[in-house]
């Protein structure tokens, strides 16, 4: 099967909807389909790499809007204009990655009878609603798509009972192994002290992903494991609050807010376990790459993501959401116990059998085939 498939998204920036299509998009167009990226955005701020034979649509319309006339011509200008591509390109299939991407596409891909439109959801939908309006629309709005998909059963659950959509398909993120390296460059031994250990935790610094929780439970156990120090990965709003916690902690020898890397896999190389404090998950895409890399972990157990990656006291360590005593005692009992760390990243590695790209690509082709096949008959 080769396809025409088309991708629509806000941007390409840092984040894990965006690592997700990039991956994918990169996947079948060394397969050798017609493969298209189309983001709202205007590229500047693109951080993941596309292959040469991928074409790429910046429509520079990721301007923010005030008020509700703005909010309304504005997303009015973007269907236009994504409709204008359908019509254009003529995909077999559109692929709209997260929800308002999904919804814009809905409606654009109406009037245009030849293409299947799908969406993805990349976050748990009660935990990040989208504001009543967009609710609303994605209630409606996914009546007119041919499929859904949902990165966990609980998310799969919830889209059934709460909007019109008539499928849903549980399909997991990919996580290539090795992971491939990109610029910005920045090499571990630049950050860990020579002779520590490498807690490492990956994310944008927002709340939801809780490392404010996370430098909380660190500090409760510090004194009692000198040769261990924990990195983040990543930048965002909260990097300034972040650094100041770790200065009221006294923690500033202990704890590196990295900035962002484009060499991930050189990292979880080097660790020597993983730290997920997120407070909400889609999935979770660094927790499966950190086991990819046998590198046991340790995660809040929230709602939905962590809990199906993470295989409890196989190759890492569930505790409650959002209970800070109960996630420093899991990475006191790791950092303490290296034949346990060796035993459970033993089991890590079968993370790259589980979540590789050729089996999460041939559930999406399945997907794809499944739809196809009913338009046809449609038809």
């Amino acid at each position: 099967m080769s396809l025409r498939l088309l991708f629509f998204i806000s941007s390409l920036s840092s984040g894990g909807a965006e690592r997700v299509t990039a991956n994918l998009a990169n996947y079948w167009a060394k397969k050798g389909w017609e493969v298209t990226v189309v983001t709202l955005s205007d590229g500047v701020d693109d951080f993941y790499e596309l292959e040469s034979s991928v074409r790429r649509i910046k429509l520079a319309m990721l301007q923010e809007s005030s008020g509700f006339s703005m909010v309304l011509v504005n997303n009015l200008r973007r269907l236009f204009a994504l409709r204008a591509l359908l019509k254009e390109i003529n995909p077999h299939v559109a692929l709209g990655m997260m929800e308002k991407s999904n919804i814009l596409l809905s409606l654009a891909a109406k009037s245009v009878p030849n293409v299947v439109a799908v969406g993805s959801e990349h976050t748990h939908p009660p935990q990040v609603p989208l504001g009543r309006i967009w609710e609303v629309l994605r209630r409606r709005c996914y009546a007119h798509l041919g499929a859904v998909s949902a990165l966990t059963t609980e998310t799969r659950d919830w889209l059934l009972r709460h909007t019109s959509v008539k499928k849903v398909a549980v399909i997991p993120n990919p996580v290539p192994w090795p992971l491939p390296a990109q610029n910005p460059t920045l090499l571990p031994r630049t950050i860990v002290p020579p002779g520590k250990k490498l807690l490492l935790a990956i994310g944008r610094l927002t709340e939801q992903k809780g490392f404010d929780l996370l430098i909380d439970a660190f500090g409760r156990i510090a004194s009692m494991h000198p040769d261990w120090h924990l990195a983040i990965l990543g930048d965002g709003p909260l990097r300034s609050s972040l650094i100041t916690q770790i200065k009221k902690g006294s923690m500033e020898d202990r704890i590196t807010l990295a900035g962002i890397a484009g060499n991930i896999g050189d990292w979880y190389q080097a660790a020597d376990l993983y730290v997920m404090s997120s407070r909400v998950e889609g999935f979770g895409n660094t927790l499966a790459e950190a086991l990819a890399y046998g590198v046991p972990s340790v995660s809040f157990d929230c709602d939905a993501g962590p809990r199906n990656i993470i295989r409890h006291e196989v190759d890492g360590l569930l505790v409650n959401n959002g209970d800070v005593g109960a996630l420093s005692e899991a990475m006191d009992r790791l950092m303490h116990d290296e034949l346990l760390r060796q035993r459970m990243g033993v089991r890590a590695i079968e993370a790259r059998e589980r979540f590789a790209i050729e089996r999460v690509a041939g559930m999406w082709e399945r997907l794809f085939a499944e739809l196809l096949v009913a338009k046809k008959k449609g038809n």
